[in-house]
Order: C-alpha cells, then structure tokens, then sequence
C-alpha cells in the first residue's frame, strides 16, 4: 500500500510552448489557454531568455490590456516600460514589475540594452469580476526591495508575493493571495513550503533539476523528477498541507500558488473578462480611446 503522502505530488508534466510576441521577440509559453481553468487564477506564463539581440531587441510596441495583472519578473537584463496612465520605469535584474490593467491601459516594454542577456517570466494573474474595471495601476520592485530568506539548509528564497518562512513578501493580493517563489537550492537541499489548501499550485523549473513529494514516499506518493524547462502541475491533495522539493544538484525554480476565482474566463487576445458581451466592450472602448 502506497504512504500516506504530507506533501502535494506532481499531477502532471507540462512542457512550453516555443512561440514570439510583440514585435518577434522569442519566448517560451509555459501557461497556455488550455490550462486556465486547471490553474485559475493564473492565465498565462512565459519564459523568455537569450543573448542574441534579434530575439528581442524590437520589445512590445504599444499594446492594450483590460482585466487581469501582469507580473513581469526579470533575471538578466533591463526592460523599459511606458504607459498611457503616466506609468514609466526600468525594470533590472532581480526586479519585479506589477501592473493592474483595470479597465483598461495601453503599455510598452522595450529593452534598455542592445547587447548581452535579456531573461525572465511574465505571469498573467486574474482579477475577480468586481475589480476588472478598476482604475489601472502600475508599481516598480526593485530588487533590493524584495524579502529574500536563506534556510539552514541554504536554500535562498524570493518572497514576490505571499509568505514563506515566516516573511511577508513584496505584494500580496485579497482576492487571490497569490504566492509567487523564487527558490534557488543547492546540491543535496531539501526545502518545504505550506499551501493554503484548494489553493492551485504549480512549479517552474528554470535551471537544474528537482524532486517533488515525500522523500520517504513511496508508490504513487513518491518524489517525482522535474527537469529544466517543465512545469510540474502539483495535485490538490486535501491532506497534503504543502510541498516538498529536493535537488541532487544546484537548482532554481519558481513556485506560483493562488486561490481560484471560479468565474468564467472570457479571453480576447489581450482582453480577459468574464463573458462575450464585456469583450466586444472592451474591443469597441479600446478602439474608441477610451483607456
């Protein structure tokens, strides 16, 4: 018989999607449509890296957005955002851009750099029906500003948002409480973090490899591998009160948590609303300038 398992288990193992964006900029699409409703509140979650200028030089143009959040959290480079609510800033290394579309905002992102690397993730987050109309909002993390724990065991721990040993990160959120890790282990570490139950989860696994589930666990509750480049969607396991990641070998990756809204999801491109009749409204408010 299979050990009762303490820690949530890999349901499945996704691996993006290679696709661009923008004005051709390179990514990968690890959080695509069809996982919506699987991984609510999040909608959407791309990976982008690389060290050649023609794969990202040219950014994102202006482009509009209503009803959701952009989290763009970046590694390696510098991002420069504009926005018709007077929003302007660079994004650098280690440093976390949250931006509220509201009721609507048309924005730009374009590299501060014509060489070297330019890598990182930005992540869709759903507002509740209540607040998709909201007043746009945009707000710069530095790095510095950013809570960062190292356990005993070495592991460095990214708090963007929720909480994890005990320390608040930078944002939080009611409707979702999102909890968004960036965890960098070392060779031989073990590492665990709570999970409000009903809350859907899922990890990233951007350099290395990891291990998911009990060490001790055996049968179906047994540690599962999750290499570089896949996301491990990890199961609602009502009696699993969180998660438990090992590395062999020195890993990062990123851990994203949320509370699902449980609303119907209506997507148009950059539009994400609730039902059909609020994105032709969108459609018509954006092409009348009203964002």
């Amino acid at each position: 018989m299979a050990s009762k398992s303490t820690s949530r288990t890999i349901e499945r193992i996704v691996r993006g999607v290679a696709t661009s964006d923008g004005a051709g900029v390179k990514l990968t699409r690890v959080l695509t449509q069809d996982l919506q409703r699987r991984l609510d509140p999040f909608l959407m979650l791309d990976a982008f890296g690389s060290d050649k200028p023609d794969e990202y030089i040219a950014g994102f143009p202006d482009h509009p957005h209503r009803g959701f959040e952009t989290v763009t959290y970046m590694l390696e480079g510098q991002l420069r955002h504009r926005d018709n609510h007077g929003g302007e800033g660079v994004l650098g290394p280690g440093g976390v851009q949250w931006m509220t579309a509201g009721r609507g905002i048309v924005h730009s992102e374009f590299p501060e750099q014509d060489h070297g690397m330019m890598a990182g993730f930005q992540l869709w987050l759903n507002l509740p029906g209540t607040d998709k109309m909201c007043d746009p909002g945009y707000r710069d993390l530095p790095a510095a500003t950013i809570p960062v724990v190292t356990t005993a065991s070495g592991v460095s721990i990214k708090v963007i948002a929720g909480e994890s040993q005990g320390i608040a990160g930078a944002m939080t959120r009611t409707a979702t409480e999102p909890i968004y890790l960036d965890l960098h282990l070392p060779g031989g570490a073990a590492f665990e973090q709570s999970l409000p139950q009903g809350h859907n989860a899922f990890i990233y696994v951007y350099d290395g490899a990891v291990t998911v589930g009990d060490p001790n666990g055996t049968g179906a509750n047994a540690p599962r591998p999750v290499q570089k480049g896949e996301m491990g969607i990890l199961a609602n396991t009502q009696e699993a009160p969180g998660v438990a990641i090992g590395s062999q070998a020195p890993a990062r990756l990123l851990l994203i948590a949320g509370r699902p809204l449980r609303e119907p999801i209506a997507q148009y491109g950059p539009f994400v609303m609730n039902t059909h009749d609020e994105l032709r409204q969108a459609v018509t408010d954006y092409q009348a300038g009203k964002f």
